[in-house]
């Protein structure tokens, strides 16, 4: 009888997906909401041939040579900034992430935080919960138009499109974006205008990031950038936390240099419970939930455990972030 290779899941994710992987597979869950430790997963690794990990699980270079036997890292995310991907090419290590099935949810949740974050939904909620709703108040709670008003997008890729393809034909907005390539999708459909991110800056109402983390983002809003923006400017980040310099964004909030913000990613994630980004009024804070819903985090888990099955068995991953480590595999 043969026998099944092994797999560590850093996580419980959709059920239906790793009863798929343990039938073919013997499958260890980790149990806990906190993830390992990484010298925990680290030792579980150790004689595992697939591991189904996260974006809070450090993949590191390490970590794979602690792991002989591991053919196939399976991200449950689209992005893999945990994963050293040219270490895990090197060692003939498959990796996989979950592209595509986001693209809605997430743009979804954009628009969510800018209304909210525009129309302070989560001040004046708090302000009625807190008993202080006494009358209609003229001058109460103020926010700011959608109708019309003009949306930057910041990375137009998929996610970014599908924001500015809701704001542009719900509310008519004129559509600005900073790409370093051309969308000739965005300015035929929605006739979007690419410029260089100080225009996109000074002119937008609203700024959406759906931009990678790189070393040429992080870190790319700090309160320089803020203060290009208007007093009246709404920001917007689902894409990731170290993009937006925390310490500057709360210093342009409390100042005024922008009117409002909404994030579902912080940096740290999820930040210290005594931090000043939980307590601003003009800050609506999601616990990096753009992905969440039924359908999505089910579709995510499929393409995850498409990826594992595929790797442990030695067949190309059908979402492969590597795919140049083909012919160099491990056996």
């Amino acid at each position: 009888m043969s026998v099944k290779p092994k797999v560590f899941a850093t996580r419980r994710i959709p059920e239906a997906a790793l009863e798929r992987i343990g039938r073919e597979c013997e499958l260890e869950v980790w149990p806990e909401q906190m993830p390992p430790s990484y010298e925990y997963l680290t030792s579980k690794a150790a004689d595992c041939d697939g591991l189904v990990s996260l974006l809070t699980d450090r993949i590191d270079a390490a970590f794979m040579d602690a792991a002989p036997r591991l053919k196939v890292v399976s991200n449950y995310a689209v992005g893999f900034n945990n994963i050293d991907v040219a270490a895990a090419t090197a060692r003939g290590i498959a990796v996989g992430n979950t592209p595509g099935v986001l693209t809605d949810a997430t743009a979804d949740m954009a628009f969510c935080l800018l209304i909210a974050a525009a129309r302070r939904v989560v001040e004046s909620f708090d302000y009625a919960r807190a008993g202080h709703w006494k009358t209609w108040e003229p001058l109460g709670h103020l926010g700011q138009d959608l109708q019309g008003r003009t949306l930057g997008i910041v990375g137009m890729g998929r996610i970014g499109y599908a924001l500015a393809r809701r704001c542009h034909f719900g509310w008519d907005m004129p559509v600005l974006y900073h790409d370093a390539y051309r969308n000739e999708k965005a300015e035929k459909e929605l006739n979007a205008q690419q410029v260089d991110l100080n225009t996109l800056l000074s002119r937008s109402d609203f700024v959406s990031v759906h931009t990678d983390l790189n070393e040429k983002t992080r870190g790319l809003f700090n309160l320089e950038r803020f203060r290009q923006m208007k007093p009246t400017a709404v920001f917007v980040n689902t894409a990731r936390g170290p993009i937006v310099v925390e310490k500057d964004l709360i210093a342009a909030l409390k100042t005024g240099a922008i009117f409002a913000a909404g994030l579902d990613v912080t940096d740290p994630e999820p930040p210290d419970p005594a931090s000043e980004l939980l307590r601003l009024p003009n800050l609506v804070v999601a616990p990096h939930i753009a992905s969440a819903t039924v359908g999505t985090r089910s579709a995510m888990a499929d393409i995850c455990a498409n990826n594992l099955l595929a790797g442990v068995s030695g067949q190309p991953l059908p979402a492969a972030v590597n795919p140049d480590v083909e012919g160099k595999r491990r056996r």
